[in-house]
């Protein structure tokens, strides 16, 4: 493919698109499950300045309150948005987005995510939203129209869509919504798919209906330091949304050159939950349709168990080139990591992804000892042990490894 550009004015991004506004700074609801602290301002720095994340998708933009904030921030300078689509604050691009739940006849309710390269886009979305939903102010509310004719409003403004945490029993499209995507939506204005964080490439290969679509890990961060537990990296000319658009079409030379994910072990829905014994059913290989502790039918779904039950070919198509999926492990889950050690960390390093991806490890056991220093090698490598999460439990690392 002839990129139009030379590939030595690409370079890579870290990327976490999925990021939600727990409230405003006047402490207004946005996502009532997210932290009160987790504000569009909040957000920008923290991804800037401590996570070293260099692209955010913010998806509660549609709020009229939060829109209010931008503007403040866009008037005073201190944040500025880009030719090529996005706002700039410090080191970060944030791309403006809006999560959106549909539920159509007969199937049941799914999540999608919808981007927009400017601000005046996202107003002129949220004046469509008010008649289409109960309270415009509020994240992931459910819009009383058509999948599809929100697939239309969204690219009628220049706009991208993107699924959601696609397997998860909650509110996945895959997971809790139809077996095929093409029941809900036009399959050709579909910008990428988000795996969710019980899933992975592997997994998701083995849906023929994915083949042809970029595949994203993000965080679903409902917290600060949530921020970047999944991400993605991207090649591109510079962090804008146009650019990223191009990313994810695969256009020009850009693309997602690797996904950083949770192993999907410690996903809090990758393997079947027993609600009567609350029993995480971890049984490789196998559909599970009652719990082998209690015999009890009534099941949270696990991840793993739903691809396994709608998967129509047994391993990813060899013809598709697939970035590399990188398990990767945020500092908060290492054992040993308390807030007094992480500041430490960050304070010496600079961010989390350094931490994570560049220093050198014995630095790091000078620093925080030869145990984390251990813990961290094995993340790098893939070879961390991890004990699954369901049922809404996350998974955890396992301290045996150490020895």
């Amino acid at each position: 493919m002839k990129t139009g550009i030379s590939d030595s004015l690409l370079t890579n991004h870290y990327v976490d698109l999925h990021i939600h506004i727990g409230r405003t700074e006047q402490g207004r609801p946005v996502k009532i499950t997210g932290a009160k602290n987790l504000t569009f301002y909040n957000i920008a720095k923290e991804a800037s300045m401590r996570k070293g994340i260099e692209m955010v998708g913010i998806i509660d933009c549609h709020s009229p309150s939060v829109q209010a904030e931008i503007l403040s921030y866009l008037d005073s300078g201190e944040m500025v948005e880009l030719a090529g689509g996005g706002i700039r604050y410090g080191d970060t691009t944030i791309i403006l987005g809006s999560e959106i739940e549909v539920h159509d006849p007969g199937m049941g309710a799914a999540h999608l995510l919808v981007y927009l390269p400017t601000l005046e886009k996202m107003q002129d979305f949220t004046q469509w939203l008010r008649k289409q939903l109960k309270n415009v102010e509020l994240s992931s509310q459910r819009i009383y129209a058509t999948a599809r004719s929100l697939q239309e409003e969204a690219l009628g403004r220049g706009g991208m869509l993107i699924p959601a945490h696609i397997f998860t029993p909650h509110k996945g499209i895959y997971g809790a919504c139809t077996d095929r995507m093409a029941n809900l939506l036009d399959l050709d204005g579909i910008a990428a798919v988000e795996l969710g964080l019980s899933a992975d490439t592997e997994m998701a290969g083995q849906i023929s209906e994915l083949d042809t679509y970029t595949f994203l890990t993000n965080s679903d961060a409902h917290s600060l330091p949530k921020i970047g537990r999944e991400y993605n990296v991207l090649s591109l000319q510079s962090p804008t949304y146009e650019e990223l658009r191009k990313a994810l079409y695969l256009e020009d030379g850009r693309a997602v050159v690797a996904n950083y994910g949770l192993n999907p072990r410690l996903g809090k829905y990758h393997r079947t939950y027993c609600a009567t014994c609350e029993a995480i059913l971890d049984e490789q290989d196998q559909i599970v349709v009652s719990c082998s502790s209690c015999g009890g039918t009534k099941i949270v779904r696990g991840v793993i168990d739903r691809v396994m039950d709608i998967a129509d070919q047994t391993k990813p198509n060899s013809q598709i080139q697939r970035p590399p999926y990188h398990y990767q492990v945020p500092l908060e889950y290492i054992p040993g990591i308390g807030p007094k050690k992480f500041e430490r960390l960050l304070d010496h390093f600079g961010t989390e992804m350094n931490v994570l991806h560049r220093v050198p490890i014995q630095q790091l056991a000078e620093l925080a000892g030869e145990s984390f220093a251990a813990y961290i090698t094995s993340a790098r490598e893939g070879t961390l042990a991890v004990q699954a999460g369901g049922g809404g439990k996350y998974g955890k690392v396992m301290t045996t490894q150490q020895g």
